[in-house]
């Protein structure tokens, strides 16, 4: 008998449990999939547009181009969780955009490396400014960008996309990684990584044991394991970590990859998604993100000095295809 009554009330509470994830399912539509009666009937004024983004660039031999992107998908998908979970809201996911700005390899000035595939600057900002104008047309009054990619260049053309929406248009834009309290979270490295293990990763800015550990968590299929045996690069700053990434044979990566483990993926994801979660929805509780501060202004003076050489090299490659497109006479 009481086996009787604890079969059903499991049955109770799990079809309650099937309600509520069908209710959330059914908040969370896919721009792609929705046709125009569809988008029209959106409350926009309680409708939040996510478009996830990444950037395809090299992480070396033990991670996949796209990790960043692959981030940033499931970034999305729980911050879409954490908007609808309040009554009344409703978030459109745009399809991923696998695009960026300024790969690592640019840390030590080499352009061209296997697995970086970035647009540039201008083109990157033009790209979120159209689909800003796009949106801002139709009377969307919500946009957040998941774009975790961390170079300057492409935190500003996010920026400077999302002020324009916010000025022409009157609506909240964020790029919300750009956001200091997020994209400077959470310092899991510290929390699991004895001391010994810290001082080998050292100052890494890409690819290193936190981002391994990350993919080793979400997407673990696509790392070999040979990621245990991999060599160290440690570096004290960022002048350590141009000099290395200059050199000869540089493989694409700092730190110790070795040192990653799935555990300290999923403590530094988890910890990473709730903060970006809670900023996402203090925003729309009236937050002005604007007051808080951006992580692209208080970068390393370095690492500014190598953006600029980057910029100089943007304007050769556009130079290049408009002198094609004037010998071509195309408009």
């Amino acid at each position: 008998m009481k086996r009787d009554r604890f079969v059903s009330s499991a049955a109770v509470a799990l079809a309650g449990t099937m309600f509520l994830n069908t209710q959330v399912a059914a908040q969370i539509l896919r721009i792609g999939e929705m046709n125009t009666q569809q988008i029209r009937a959106l409350d926009l004024a309680k409708t939040v547009v996510l478009i996830p983004g990444g950037i395809l660039e090299e992480h070396g031999p033990y991670l996949p181009s796209y990790a960043d992107g692959y981030a940033d998908d499931a970034y999305t998908r729980e911050l879409a969780k954490a908007i609808v979970a309040r009554p009344g809201w409703t978030v459109v996911v745009f399809p991923q955009i696998p695009l960026g700005n300024d790969p690592a390899n640019t840390i030590g000035r080499k352009t061209v490396f296997p697995g970086s595939y970035p647009v540039r600057m201008a083109t990157l900002r033009a790209i979120y400014m159209d689909l800003a104008t796009e949106l801002g047309d139709q009377g969307v009054r919500w946009i957040f960008l998941v774009h975790n990619h961390g170079a300057p260049n492409n935190h500003k053309a996010l920026n400077q996309a999302s002020d324009y929406f916010h000025d022409v248009y009157g609506g909240t834009m964020v790029h919300l990684f750009g956001l200091k309290p997020v994209f400077m979270c959470c310092g899991s490295k510290e929390k699991v990584l004895s001391a010994k293990q810290l001082a080998e990763e050292g100052f890494s800015v890409h690819a290193g044991a936190d981002e391994q550990s990350q993919l080793l968590f979400l997407r673990p299929e696509f790392v070999p394991e040979n990621y245990r045996s991999a060599p160290s690069l440690t570096g004290a700053n960022f002048a350590d970590l141009v000099r290395m990434a200059k050199g000869e044979g540089w493989p694409g990566y700092f730190g110790a990859p070795r040192l990653a483990t799935a555990a300290l993926g999923a403590l530094e994801f988890t910890r990473s998604s709730e903060n970006l979660n809670t900023m996402a929805l203090q925003i729309l509780d009236g937050l002005d993100f604007r007051k808080v501060p951006r992580f692209v202004d208080e970068m390393d003076p370095l690492n500014v000095l190598g953006e600029t050489a980057e910029l100089k090299h943007e304007k050769v490659i556009e130079q290049r295809e408009l002198d094609w497109l004037k010998r071509n006479k195309i408009e």
